[in-house]
């Protein structure tokens, strides 16, 4: 069995196995001194004592938090095969007549952690996404195989289900849009394989975006609790147990921790497992509008926080509403919106066939208007239809067993279905199975973005598309003129 090990220098998700370094934890005060209040903005709970919160959040939450071992299998290329046919090597090696590619067996180690009594497990999409078989060790030892229940590759979050035996332990949630810059708060996990592992920090930043994937929706909070490889899928809790988020990845160049780690916000996560549980998948609003950060203005002007509505989808929910190129959108229902990440985060958890009054900024002014807000999967195929006609072409999700026999961890990037022969696709060289794994400097995760990247486009202008070819493997560039 070969253990699997992400290399990736910059941003890597907390799963693996390797030798580990448990991070002592060290008091915060003594007894003697006066017990704190922490984890509300208002600041109306019962005060907190730091000697004994932690060792408090340790005992209540570590029976309910479970150490996760997958098996997975992907298809690689043969080393061997460029020596087959090499007299040399037949003669002195005795290489046989072997397969162009084969089957590589590995493993992986996460955390997550049991979020009601029928047995529903939430964790990273990264540590089970890919599994064929998913092992459950209980705080007790105990070890169960657990079931796929549903994935959302989006907010890098799953469900899995293990048989309720008995009255199972369980963790609480809290409200993590009330956290603030420099709360304490604890992780626990399995780092390194070492389950059972409880670190101590604060949040040292809100609202990261962009980190994994730019066209995803992420709203990371920073921690620097320590938290390592194994990590993944375990709970962030603050200092009255209550599980304020799901450690998810870390900035390190090493490997190891490095101060720096990244949190799903607690409520993003439960919102979305509880629309695993109920519908297998997640369900999200959606407002038919692209949109930017609001721009830099001069000097000496103050910049106003908002989304700046770059398009409007003709027939969308913003277009009934009457939104228009170069509005500002500051306010979305009670809520207000600092930049255009929040607003896609905010629509996204809005249910289908809800009102919403907007606060926009037009010419300056101040406006209130109505937008009844749609269903992402309707505006898939609204632009479906356009981006077909723009590159001859029809695209589908990749499956996992494709992801598999291309070496891939997860499926990513957007299949080729259908081509239109004079289309632009065809032109360019492309064929039907060819994967899409990006455009431009844009990594491709699925067909919603590959879509709204392709809608942006500007029409007329060559754009190098990267490439996956379906008969080697191997990835390259193709440019693509965009009717």
């Amino acid at each position: 069995m070969k253990r699997l090990v992400d290399l990736t220098w910059r941003m890597i998700p907390a799963i693996g196995l390797a030798i580990a370094v448990v991070i002592g934890i060290t008091a915060a005060c003594t007894t003697a001194e006066p017990p704190v209040t922490v984890g509300s903005a208002e600041n109306t709970r019962p005060p907190v004592d730091l000697s004994t919160a932690i060792i408090r959040v340790a005992e209540t939450a570590i029976p309910a938090v479970v150490h996760i071992e997958v098996t997975m299998s992907r298809e690689v290329t043969n080393p061997f095969l460029p020596f087959e046919g090499d007299p040399f090597f037949r003669r002195f090696f005795g290489i046989p007549k072997m397969p162009p590619r084969y089957k590589q067996q590995m493993m992986g180690l996460g955390s997550g952690m049991i979020i009601d009594t029928q047995g529903h497990i939430l964790t990273n999409y990264h540590v089970v996404g890919s599994a064929d078989k998913i092992e459950v060790v209980m705080a007790d030892g105990s070890r169960h195989t657990a079931k796929l229940v549903g994935t959302d590759p989006k907010t890098d979050l799953a469900v899995i289900r293990i048989p309720a035996s008995g009255t199972l332990p369980t963790v609480s949630f809290g409200d993590s849009d009330r956290l603030r810059v420099g709360e304490w708060v604890v992780a626990i996990g399995a780092p390194r394989g070492l389950d059972k592992t409880v670190t101590q920090g604060i949040i040292s930043a809100k609202h990261r975006r962009g980190i994994m994937d730019p066209m995803g929706y992420e709203d990371f909070l920073q921690t620097d609790a320590p938290i390592n490889p194994g990590n993944s899928g375990g709970p962030l809790l603050n200092l009255y147990g209550e599980v304020v988020g799901v450690n998810a990845v870390i900035a390190s160049a090493s490997g190891g921790f490095e101060g720096i780690g990244f949190t799903i916000p607690g409520n993003m996560a439960l919102y979305v497992a509880k629309s695993l549980i109920a519908h297998g998948k997640v369900e999200r609003g959606w407002l038919g509008v692209s949109i930017q950060n609001v721009p830099a203005p001069s000097a000496g002007a103050q910049a106003p926080r908002g989304a700046k509505v770059m398009d409007v989808i003709k027939g969308g929910p913003a277009d009934r509403a009457g939104l228009k190129k170069n509005d500002i959108i500051t306010r979305y229902g009670d809520k207000e919106i600092t930049d255009s990440s929040e607003l896609q985060n905010t629509v996204a958890a809005t249910a289908a066939g809800q009102e919403v009054k907007l606060t926009v900024l037009r010419d300056g002014r101040a406006q209130e208007l109505t937008a009844r807000i749609g269903r992402l999967e309707d505006s898939t195929k609204v632009l479906g239809v356009s981006v077909k006609q723009r590159i001859g072409a029809e695209v589908r999700d990749m499956t996992t067993e494709e992801a598999g026999k291309y070496g891939l961890d997860k499926p990513q990037g957007a299949v080729i279905s259908r081509l239109d022969p004079k289309g632009a696709f065809a032109k360019a060289g492309l064929e039907v199975s060819d994967v899409i794994m990006g455009i431009g400097d844009m990594k491709i995760d699925g067909v919603d973005a590959f879509i709204r990247l392709v809608d942006a486009l500007p029409a007329g202008q060559k754009v190098p598309f990267m490439v996956l070819d379906h008969r080697t493997g191997e990835i390259g560039s193709a440019e693509v003129t965009i009717r």
